[in-house]
């Protein structure tokens, strides 16, 4: 399972049943779970630890140092779930003292070719960066976003779930779940409905998201009057309100709308 040109540092923790492909490096503070595949050229370092049946294709950087300057070598750490696929050329950076000290990517996650996770991101779950999409450091991207090619997130800012971003989007302020955004300083231009059908959303979920949509974006209204709004017209227990809500109110960056 280990081609015998692959360079394994001693102290290194790999299941029994990973695979490495030939040249890979993997440095001596990683840990590898059960059922994953390391590809050809991949270099993972750091105090780097990976799940299980993930997929890692050649040539990805895993584990490296940030690119910060405020890094000064100090310990800190990358974690990753299950069963992500990171393609050819990813590359994930180790966390910093000052963001917390790690970076933090999910389950089930697909960061395609050249895309670039950078210090103490988090990533959650069932997520899409496509072809060269990047996160600066501390960017958080919640469950089922999807990142379109060439799209980059400032540092800092927060991508709600089930969020859709065009290809080329260049986000600097926090995107709101379940929209649909564009543009170069990236616009909210709708909701990902189709998105959310496919994922089993209800027509009475759907129904909340929409009038929130209305009072957050098409009403005028200054953020803190459109929470007042959906606090009063909505009693909070639905899970999709609880989300909205609970992104608005945590909003640091501002809002793009």
């Amino acid at each position: 399972m280990i081609h015998p040109t692959a360079i394994i540092a001693p102290g290194a923790k790999l299941d029994a049943s990973v695979s490495v492909g030939p040249y890979a490096v993997i440095g001596e503070h990683v840990q590898i779970g059960a059922g994953t595949t390391v590809g050809p050229h991949t270099v993972i370092e750091g105090f780097t630890e990976i799940g299980s049946d993930n997929h890692i294709f050649q040539f990805a950087s895993v584990g490296a140092v940030p690119q910060d300057l405020k890094f000064h070598g100090e310990k800190s750490y990358l974690k990753i779930g299950n069963r992500n696929k990171i393609r050819e050329f990813v590359t994930i950076h180790l966390g910093t003292e000052d963001g917390g000290g790690v970076t933090t990517i999910g389950s089930d996650n697909l960061l395609m070719a050249y895309a670039h996770v950078a210090h103490d991101c988090v990533v959650k779950n069932h997520v899409i960066l496509a072809n060269a999409a990047t996160l600066a450091g501390h960017v958080e991207v919640d469950d089922y976003a999807i990142l379109g090619g060439l799209s980059a997130v400032h540092q800092f800012t927060r991508v709600g779930c089930h969020v859709m971003a065009s290809g080329g989007s260049m986000i600097a302020q926090d995107i709101a779940p379940y929209s649909i955004v564009q543009g170069d300083r990236a616009k909210v231009v709708g909701l990902n409905l189709t998105g959310l059908k496919r994922r089993g959303f209800s027509d009475e979920a759907l129904a909340n998201i929409k009038k929130i949509y209305k009072l957050v974006f098409r009403s005028n209204l200054k953020l803190e009057e459109a929470v007042a709004k959906i606090e009063e017209q909505f009693d909070g227990s639905a899970e999709e309100v609880a989300t909205y809500l609970d992104f608005l109110k945590k909003s640091e960056r501002g809002l793009a709308r």
